[in-house]
């Protein structure tokens, strides 16, 4: 299969993402054309490396900047341990950072081109479906504090991301469908007809089927780039893409990131979501229960019968799509709408959350 390319312009950056099936066999020329420096670092984990390394060693991509894998360990702790092997490198302004992982490495190793020497060029390489289709593309890195996800960051436009579907053949079905989570997402607020695809073709995408699932990627990749293009700091249209996210992430940081994947907890954000959306009158019964039948179609999510729904809601106060005192919320309109609100009150978010089957 012919690689797609797609195209992010932003403001800052116009930079490609190469798509396919086998991707990695021609990395060194997409870096080449993407005009990116020459003496390149990789930054990867243990797992991703032991599995997929030999993909870049064959491209001469050796000695990667290895950090510890998971979300807990997407931290300063973990960003440091970058800057210090790129120091000991004396990496400059003409260097590289290759992210070869997930989205938190991703996301932590980007945060470290962000902020060493002020910037520095990054690529991205995601290893994951849900960062594929989401979080390698954007420019948003950071990191998690204690008090809440993703505080700390910025934004830093990679140069090229590189999307090769053959190293998804070794992720684990609970990750697979975590990454499936963030495609019913785009589906929701941008695509009926990809939210369509999920439910008809949903057997064949499991069986990861690059004919299958390649246009259901690029589908994602291009929503996330137009997207982007549009509001590349998100101080508008972006912020619809933080569906399913409010809850999502209260829920991830009170239970301190161990026992949901991020995919998993924005199922059960979006949940929160449509029932509130259902309670205002503003989207229909029908479509809460096809986003309901798809998520438990595709499989069970981590029980949350135990969380504490006071716990969520405190949590959701240091979110930061907080403004001016008040949180921004996403909330669907139909399959393929989404509107923004600021008036969600706390009685209404327990109410919801309790539907949907959170602790009292």
């Amino acid at each position: 299969m012919d690689p797609v390319r797609l195209t992010v312009a932003t403001p800052s950056r116009t930079y490609p993402i190469i798509l396919g099936n086998g991707t990695l066999a021609s990395l060194t020329r997409w870096l080449d054309e993407a005009g990116t420096p020459a003496r390149r670092f990789v930054v990867s984990n243990a797992l991703v490396w032991r599995l997929h390394g030999e993909r870049l060693t064959s491209v001469g991509l050796r000695n990667p900047i290895l950090v510890p894998d998971g979300e807990r360990f997407k931290n300063t702790q973990s960003v440091s341990r970058v800057y210090d092997a790129l120091i000991k490198a004396n990496a400059d302004r003409a260097s590289t950072v290759i992210t070869f992982g997930g989205g938190v490495l991703g996301d932590l190793a980007g945060f470290a081109a962000a902020s060493y020497l002020r910037g520095v060029p990054l690529v991205h390489i995601p290893t994951t479906l849900l960062a594929q289709v989401d979080s390698s593309i954007g420019g948003k890195v950071g990191v998690n504090h204690p008090l809440g996800k993703n505080l700390i960051g910025a934004f830093h436009q990679p140069h090229a991301v590189v999307i090769d579907l053959a190293v998804l053949n070794t992720l684990p079905r609970r990750e697979f469908r975590a990454g499936l989570y963030e495609v019913i997402k785009y589906g929701v607020t941008s695509s009926p007809g990809l939210f369509d695809r999920i439910v008809r073709d949903r057997t064949a995408i499991f069986a990861k089927k690059p004919e299958v699932l390649l246009p259901i990627v690029a589908e994602s990749c291009q929503i996330k780039a137009d997207i982007v293009a549009a509001d590349e700091r998100e101080s508008g249209l972006r912020r619809i893409l933080n569906f399913g996210h409010t809850a999502g992430h209260a829920l991830e940081a009170v239970t301190r990131y161990r026992r949901y994947r991020h995919g998993e907890a924005v199922a059960y954000g979006m949940l929160v979501a449509a029932e509130l959306s259902v309670r205002r009158g503003a989207l229909a019964k029908t479509d809460r229960h096809a986003l309901a039948d798809l998520i438990s179609a595709l499989g069970p999510l981590p029980p949350i019968g135990d969380v504490s729904i006071g716990q969520i809601v405190d949590a959701m106060k240091h979110d930061k799509k907080m403004v001016a005192g008040r949180l921004h919320y996403v909330l669907p309109k139909a399959i393929g709408g989404t509107t923004i609100v600021d008036d969600v009150t706390e009685k209404e978010m327990k109410q919801a959350l309790r539907t949907v089957g959170f602790r009292r």
